[in-house]
């Protein structure tokens, strides 16, 4: 094992988490057969095959556990020592670890673009990924901060709160609610709804927005992705509940247009989230400052669009 690197470590860990090569390769920014190669290297330093293939899943070899319990014990000591040194070389020249759940990708490197220039000096890691992952990544300590719109609800994080983020009912503009106002949440989810997975965070925001209605809903189609989601309305296949952030270039074109929905936006809120023993290094104490300063002009700067502007605003009373 004497030859074995860090990198080859580190592709072996994100395998092991995900039970994928191709997920894998997604968050580290590789090809799978990179990712392939770099695990296949690892097997031949330890000598012991570390997943084996049942059916079309991977599962860890019990050599395979030993060495993830042991890369993450390698990789977090490598963290702590890149940790200890940022804290001599201040917020310039520091590394900034975040991760933002995918409704975040159309504002976030703008955000990301604007600290970087205030910070020179700065290198950014930067992930997109779903709920689940980013909790693992916490976890996992694989990340410093991460952004949602819903924190854990246990102890052990500190979750603050630094930008609206409302929640609309779409269509295209030839729907003809499109000009209807004031419609009704009853006559609403008698229309056709093309809708996010569920167990996302936008499906769990529907459910705070529907409330005891949901049940109701017309689910006329079930899609993981956000942009097929718009397409399939713009084509008139139904109407839609997005985050309004994700949908901002399409109602500045006229392609999609937001339904005047009673109760509607639901108005919920980024939050900025840590785990309460992280010791933020100065530049992600930095960054967690410049987004509760900042973040919620910058996010309408970047979208074009003013929350304040999209109706009158209804919050979620549901516990998160």
């Amino acid at each position: 094992m004497k030859n074995a690197t860090l990198r080859q470590l580190k592709v072996f860990e994100a395998v092991a988490r995900h039970r994928s090569f191709s997920r894998a390769a997604e968050e580290l920014h590789l090809t799978q057969p990179a990712v392939s190669t770099q695990v296949r290297k690892l097997e031949e330093h330890a000598g012991l095959p570390l997943f084996e293939q049942l059916g079309k899943k991977i599962h860890l070899t019990p050599a395979g556990a030993q060495m993830l319990q042991s890369s993450r014990e390698i990789i977090q000591k490598f963290q702590e020592a890149e940790e200890a040194m940022a804290q001599y070389k201040g917020v310039s020249g520091g590394r900034l670890n975040v991760s933002v759940i995918s409704a975040g990708d159309y504002f976030f490197p703008r955000l990301l673009v604007e600290f970087a220039q205030r910070h020179e000096g700065v290198t950014l890691n930067f992930g997109v990924c779903n709920r689940e992952e980013l909790l693992a990544q916490m976890k996992e300590n694989v990340t410093d901060l991460a952004v949602m719109v819903r924190p854990p609800e246990d102890e052990d994080t500190v979750a603050e709160p630094f930008a609206p983020h409302p929640y609309v009912i779409v269509a295209a503009p030839t729907h003809p609610l499109a000009k209807t106002p004031r419609i009704s949440v009853s006559r609403v989810i008698r229309e056709p709804f093309v809708v996010r997975e569920k167990g996302s965070d936008t499906w769990n925001s529907m459910v705070d927005g529907f409330g005891t209605q949901l049940p109701g809903l017309n689910i006329a189609m079930e899609i993981r992705s956000t942009e097929t989601i718009k397409q399939a309305v713009m084509a008139g296949m139904g109407v839609s509940f997005l985050s309004a952030h994700t949908v901002s270039r399409e109602l500045q074109s006229g392609s999609l247009c937001i339904l005047d929905v009673q109760g509607f936006p639901l108005m919920l809120n980024w939050f900025v989230v840590h785990r309460r023993t992280k010791r933020l290094p100065p530049v992600a104490q930095a960054f967690k400052n410049f987004l509760l300063a900042d973040g919620a002009g910058l996010i309408d700067q970047a979208l074009g669009i003013r929350s304040s502007r999209l109706g009158a605003p209804r919050t979620s009373t549901r516990p998160k």
